[in-house]
C-alpha cells in the first residue's frame, strides 16, 4: 500500500540551517576520514518569543524524524515549537542517521526487532501492567501492512550497543553545539536522558532547563538481586558528585520498595547521598506517560535526583488529565496537547 502523503504547512519557519558539530579525523594516509560528528538542523520562527532555543535529542534506534512529523502525517514537535515562537535545534546522535557511521571506528551496531517495537511502542500488549492503558498510538492495527505502523517501523535505524559510548560521543559534540547556540533548553527522550544530565553537569552555565521525557532507567541497575551498581545512577559516565565518586564500587545503594501497586522496587543511594551541585538550580521537568514501561520505574529516577539535591517537577501525564500515552508520546494522537503542557511548564519555569 502506498503511503498517503500529508504536507505540513511550514509558513511559520522564517529560516533554517543544517550543519555538523564535533568529530575528529582518523585513518591512514589516503584513507583519512572524519568521524563521530553530529548532524544538526535548526529552525527559526518569524518572531522569536523566547530567549533560549530548545535542543531536541532523540532516543535509541531513532533519528531527528521523531521531531519532524508523526507516522500518520500530522505536525511534529519541531514545527509546533517553532510555531509557538521557539528556535529549535535537532541533534542526530553520532554514528546514527545522517551523522556518519564508520564501522572501523564505531564498531558493530544493533537494532530493535519489529516484534519488540510493536510490543514496546505501538500496542497495548507489553509485559508491564500499565501497557493495557495504551490508547493514543495513531495506527489502526498491529498488522505489518498497516500504513501508520509501517511508516514508524521504516523510520527505525541501527544504533551503537554501548550507551556509554553514545554518551561520550554526544557529550563531546553537544558541548560544541551549546557553544554555538548559547544557553539552551535540553529536551531529551529515553536513551537521550543521560545526555541532558551530562551536558548540564559539564557546562551548567549553558543549560537553562531540561525536559527529560522518560530518561534512561531505572537508576544503577535493573537487577534487584545484587546491590552492585552497573552505572552512575543517571548516566554510564561519571558525574561531578560531591563528595566525588571515582568508581562504581564507591556507590552505596539501598533497595527502595515500590511505594504503590504497579510500580517497581529499585536501587537508590544510601543516605547521606552524594550531591550533584552542577545540576542544582536548573529547572527540570521529568515527564512520564500513563501506559509506558517507564511508568513502572521513573519514580526511582526522581527519587535519586532529589537525594542528590536536584529539585525538579516529576509529572505523570495522567495526573494532568492526559491519558493513554506510551513511550513515543511525541508521535501519538495527542502529541500537541503534551507539547502544550511542556510549553506551559517552560513559561512558568
Amino acid at each position: 500500500m502506498e503511503p498517503k502523503l500529508s504536507f505540513i504547512d511550514q509558513s511559520h519557519i522564517a529560516k533554517k540551517a543544517v550543519f555538523y558539530v564535533g568529530g575528529h579525523y582518523t585513518g591512514k594516509k589516503e584513507k583519512t576520514h572524519l568521524c563521530n560528528q553530529m548532524y544538526v538542523e535548526a529552525y527559526f520562527p518569524h518572531t522569536l518569543l523566547y530567549p533560549h532555543p530548545i535542543i531536541m535529542f532523540h532516543g535509541a534506534g531513532q533519528t531527528n524524524v521523531n521531531w519532524m512529523i508523526t507516522p500518520d502525517g500530522r505536525m511534529g514537535w519541531a514545527d509546533y515549537f517553532v510555531s509557538k515562537g521557539f528556535a529549535v535545534y535537532l541533534a542526530e546522535q553520532p554514528a546514527r542517521g545522517r551523522s556518519a557511521y564508520h564501522p572501523e571506528e564505531n564498531g558493530p551496531r544493533i537494532y530493535h526487532s519489529v516484534e519488540s517495537l510493536i510490543r514496546r511502542f505501538t500496542s497495548d500488549q507489553g509485559e508491564w501492567p500499565q501497557s493495557r492503558k495504551h490508547t493514543q498510538w495513531p495506527g489502526e492495527s498491529t498488522s505489518l501492512e498497516e500504513e501508520t505502523l509501517k511508516q514508524f517501523l521504516a523510520s527505525q535505524v541501527e544504533y551503537l550497543p554501548s550507551n556509554k559510548d553514545s554518551q561520550a560521543l554526544v557529550l563531546a559534540a553537544g558541548q560544541e553545539l551549546l557553544n554555538i547556540t548559547g544557553p539552551a533548553i535540553l529536551l531529551t527522550h529515553s536513551q537521550a536522558g543521560p545526555f541532558g544530565w551530562l551536558l548540564a553537569d559539564a557546562c551548567p552555565q549553558l543549560v537553562r532547563g531540561i525536559v527529560a521525557m522518560e530518561p534512561s532507567g531505572p537508576p544503577f541497575s535493573a537487577h534487584l538481586t545484587s546491590s552492585i551498581a552497573e552505572n552512575y545512577g543517571l548516566t554510564e559516565l561519571p558525574l561531578h558528585y560531591d563528595p566525588p565518586v571515582e568508581k562504581l564500587e564507591d556507590l552505596k545503594l539501598t533497595l527502595l520498595k515500590a511505594p504503590e501497586q504497579d510500580l517497581s522496587d529499585g536501587w537508590i543511594f544510601q543516605e547521606p547521598a552524594p550531591q550533584l551541585p552542577r545540576l542544582q538550580g536548573i529547572p527540570i521537568l521529568l515527564l512520564v506517560s500513563e501506559a509506558s514501561y517507564h511508568a513502572q520505574y521513573d519514580h526511582l529516577t526522581s527519587r535519586v535526583l532529589r537525594q542528590c539535591g536536584v529539585q525538579h517537577d516529576f509529572v505523570r501525564l495522567e495526573e494532568q488529565g492526559i491519558y493513554g500515552n506510551g513511550h513515543m508520546m511525541m508521535l501519538e494522537k495527542n502529541n500537541l496537547e503534551i507539547a502544550d503542557l511542556i510549553i506551559d511548564w517552560l513559561k512558568k519555569s
